[in-house]
């Protein structure tokens, strides 16, 4: 069969704590073990919402407690993430495959992904991260450490980062040839740590990139057949929680750009998932985005079992 995946695995589902990790990601492990059965090529993207944040958060307390530790840089604490969450679906994949006799190896790659450093977001910071302070404090720390912050629906003061949009992924030729030898890769963690070219070199930036648009990316740069993201409910609907919800089994990209207009899928949750199967979709011939819930992941792939999303 030789089919690409990528897969876009939202980093709530990995628990709060990493001994909560270690047992989400093993129940994971499973549902990704039986397409690679089905011989399936594929790599993992995922988030790291929850874990990033509480990097961050352990540095920023570690520095209010003592001047001389630094407070880490937003990039640094996703490569980070990237290593310690990637270690954890490495350990728990290997192990399955071991279990049920395989000698397919997994394989983690810490991921820069280039950005534009004109990207309009660069100018306007929208995600949120880190603590509460006080207005005060806010300011304070703003004009110490060029911080921007803003007020979080009445619970205080909260440091934002820009969110550019992917345009390349670094390691793609790496992640290719991880693929070509039959490893599985996780890339791209977090959305990847975001860099940007000036003067022939790379340099970090303190951002956070959407993680299934970092997705979709890598999926395109790969020539992926399928782009799968993962969510919490095993379809999408319009009019969601209202009495005429509706479940979307198959639609295609005009559809799907046509409920984005009408307001049906909410900006911080479901839209940039949509966004990105759109993007991926529109980027190459032949393609299929699918999102679903990681129970759901094997019988999407194998039965259309989840809200599939096609060119027409």
């Amino acid at each position: 069969m030789d089919k690409q995946l990528v897969i876009a695995l939202g980093g709530n589902a990995l628990g709060n704590t990493p001994e909560e990790q270690k047992q989400s990601v093993l129940a994971a492990a499973g549902h990704i073990v039986n397409l690679v059965k089905d011989g399936y090529k594929i790599v993992i993207v995922h988030g790291n919402g929850p874990q990033v944040g509480m990097i961050n958060l352990a540095f920023e307390l570690a520095y209010q407690q003592n001047s001389k530790i630094s407070a880490m840089p937003f990039a640094e604490c996703c490569a980070m993430s990237q290593g310690y969450i990637g270690f954890h679906l490495q350990n728990a994949l290997q192990n399955t495959f071991l279990m049920q006799g395989m000698t397919t190896h997994v394989s983690t790659a810490i991921t820069q992904v280039i950005v534009d450093q004109n990207d309009p977001a660069f100018m306007q910071p929208t995600k949120p991260v880190g603590l509460f302070y006080s207005e005060v404090v806010a300011k304070a720390i703003g004009q110490e450490r060029g911080y921007t912050f803003v007020e979080d629906s009445g619970r205080g003061f909260r440091r934002v980062v820009p969110s550019p949009e992917p345009i390349d992924i670094k390691e793609k030729g790496t992640i290719r040839c991880l693929m070509d030898n039959g490893d599985i890769v996780i890339a791209c963690g977090g959305g990847g740590i975001p860099v940007y070219r000036e003067g022939g070199l790379l340099h970090s930036v303190d951002a956070v990139i959407d993680k299934d648009k970092a997705a979709g990316k890598l999926a395109d740069v790969i020539n992926a057949d399928t782009f799968i993201v993962l969510t919490a409910v095993p379809k999408v609907a319009i009019n969601f929680g209202k009495p005429d919800q509706k479940w979307l089994e198959r639609i295609t990209v005009s559809e799907a750009e046509r409920y984005i207009e009408e307001g049906h899928f909410a900006p911080g949750s479901m839209l940039p998932k949509v966004e990105a199967a759109i993007k991926f979709i529109k980027s190459g011939k032949g393609r299929t985005a699918i999102i679903t819930s990681l129970e759901n992941a094997y019988y999407a792939v194998t039965e259309n079992n989840g809200t599939i999303i096609c060119a027409e």
